[in-house]
């Protein structure tokens, strides 16, 4: 029943859990909360790992077929959809980019939380939750399980629902088409972009 519940339900249900486990564990003990540490330190190590496996395998099959699709208009802005040609292996590569910007993003934003705010119960969610969320991400599941890239694995991936944020951010604006009219709507209408 876990497996077929959304990854955002299961995070919050961790989340919830480990809120009140943090309540009974006594971070007040050098023993207790140098675990803790090294628990979140052990969980980041293995997040690298798994990006650099996933880096490595994506280098090696350096899949250079062609992927076309519309990347929709930012919400509220003036923008038209704009056309994105790239290959496989650029958009995998990208992919993996943007998954170590949020990591090291998350271990910053840690780092300020328990070094300079004396925050400790942070860490323990975030020994599970960035770990789950990257053995949980598309371009992970592709490579480094080897789940074929059809469904929704197939590139582009489409874009996950962040809710109230990824509205603000202008993220939640619409869907990445692929479809042949859209792509040549918008080949007729602005050119798009190409990637290296």
């Amino acid at each position: 029943m876990v497996s077929a519940l959304n990854p955002q339900v299961t995070n919050l249900l961790i989340i919830l859990f480990f809120m009140q486990a943090s309540k009974k564990i006594p971070f007040e003990d050098p023993m207790v909360l140098n675990l803790v540490r090294g628990a979140y330190i052990f969980s980041n190590v293995a997040i690298a790992g798994i990006y650099l496996y996933v880096q490595s395998k994506i280098n090696a099959k350096k899949d250079m077929t062609t992927l076309e699709y519309v990347e929709p208009a930012a919400m509220g802005g003036q923008d038209e959809p704009k056309l994105t040609t790239t290959t496989i292996f650029s958009y995998d590569t990208a992919k993996v980019k943007e998954a170590w910007k949020a990591q090291l993003m998350g271990c910053a934003m840690m780092a300020f939380m328990h070094l300079y705010l004396k925050y400790t119960n942070p860490l323990l969610i975030q020994s599970i939750i960035p770990l789950k969320g990257a053995l949980e991400a598309n371009i992970v599941k592709i490579h480094l399980f080897g789940t074929p890239a059809t469904g929704d694995l197939k590139r582009p991936f489409k874009a996950a629902s962040g809710g109230m944020m990824a509205a603000l951010s202008g993220q939640g604006a619409g869907e990445i088409k692929t479809d042949k009219a859209s792509i040549e709507a918008a080949r007729k209408n602005r050119g798009g972009a190409k990637e290296e």
